[in-house]
């Protein structure tokens, strides 16, 4: 009778710690869609009421971030757009390019530096532990130098208050186990997901300014610093989902990129190479294309890519800048939200694939190009 009485026991000991668990990820689940709905109310207060019309109905304004509350991401019925290329002409004038489907690539191999053809299926890497890892940033230094090697994989979660924590892994195979061999903890603090990592220095935007910062990694200290001119910061000229995306720096077989935009581009996307050394730019490409209108961007090859869509699972990547051209044109490329929330979309030149972070989520993508033509 006492066995059968500690067995009913432990039976239902097991049960409330099981009903325990489900309850206490339903209140975590609520937490986050209280505080969804507070910033969602404060960047409601602080836009502007549009302007009416008389007689009519209000007159829709552009969707702008809202001026200081964190992490507006708002619901995506708001902040979403349609995956329709708006561009900004030098007029001033909108309108809006029609998706036309991609020319077919003959001969196309996957090698070489020949436009995007075809993205693969994401590919999960790892899942973030706690909130702080909603949003991020992961990425592999095509360049590595000692005293890491070309495996190490680098990792930024992007929530907090004091985000200034750099994450190493040895491999692909000690992050999906989530078990770094390396902590940095950053000067400055990190603003958004637009870091990245090249010739063994860590790039990214310090927080709430449009200034840049170049970590070296292996003396563990600032190596460069340079505000990036005119660039909108904090909220101006984020990608669609928001997150205060106004920089996002990247790296190709061409070097140090930074895609940002500023006022007197109107909001259009200002594409950089700058000097990976001294943060200086180079050479800059004003697009046509409204930065607030595109989920996320990336390059390869000297190529911009947009894609239309932060939330929707099946989406497209759907415009190409051109650097050596210097035109653009809408294209129809596949591309899946697995997670639905996809906060950073980068090429990683060490692997040929693309990193993104999708809510919680460290997925990469494979990745075809079409073979480069001869001049």
């Amino acid at each position: 009778e006492l066995q059968e009485a500690l067995n009913r026991a432990v039976g239902e000991r097991n049960l409330l710690q099981g009903e325990k668990k489900r309850l206490e990820q339903e209140m975590e689940r609520l937490q986050r869609r209280m505080e969804e709905m507070r910033r969602e109310g404060e960047r409601l207060r602080d836009r502007q009421c549009p302007p009416q019309t008389p007689g009519g109905p209000p007159v829709p304004s552009l969707l702008r971030p809202a001026g200081d509350s964190a992490w507006q991401h708002g619901s995506p019925g708001f902040q979403e757009l349609k995956a329709e290329v708006t561009e900004v002409p030098a007029t001033g004038r909108v309108k809006k390019s029609p998706i036309s489907p991609p020319k077919a690539h003959a001969g196309s191999d996957g090698s070489g530096c020949g436009e995007l053809v075809s993205v693969g299926e994401p590919v999960l890497h790892r899942k973030a532990d706690n909130i702080e890892g909603k949003y991020g940033v992961w990425m592999q230094d095509p360049e590595a130098v000692a005293p890491y090697g070309p495996n190490m994989v680098w990792r930024i979660d992007a929530i907090g208050a004091d985000v200034r924590k750099l994450f190493g892994y040895e491999d692909m195979e000690q992050l999906s186990r989530g078990f770094p061999s390396k902590v940095l903890l950053l000067p400055e603090q990190v603003e958004s997901t637009g870091a990245t990592v090249y010739q063994g220095s860590l790039y990214y935007q310090k927080r709430r300014s449009r200034t840049l910062i170049r970590y070296d990694l292996a003396s563990e200290s600032v190596a460069a610093r340079r505000d990036l001119p005119h660039a909108g910061f904090h909220g101006q000229f984020p990608y669609s989902w928001g997150g205060y995306t106004d920089i996002d720096l990247a790296v190709d077989e061409q070097g140090l990129w930074a895609v940002y935009s500023t006022s007197k581009a109107k909001g259009a996307i200002v594409l950089s190479r700058l000097d990976p050394q001294s943060l200086e730019v180079k050479k800059s490409w004003e697009t046509n294309i409204r930065k607030s209108s595109v989920a996320n961007s990336f390059v390869i090859c000297g190529r911009l890519y947009t894609v239309a869509s932060y939330t929707a699972p099946d989406t497209t990547i759907n415009y190409v800048y051109d650097t050596e051209s210097g035109q653009g044109k809408a294209v129809s490329i596949p591309f899946k939200n697995r997670y639905r929330y996809n906060s950073m979309i980068d090429y990683s030149l060490a692997q040929r694939k693309l990193f993104a972070w999708d809510n919680y989520h460290m997925v990469s993508y494979d990745l075809r190009l079409g073979r480069k033509k001869a001049n």
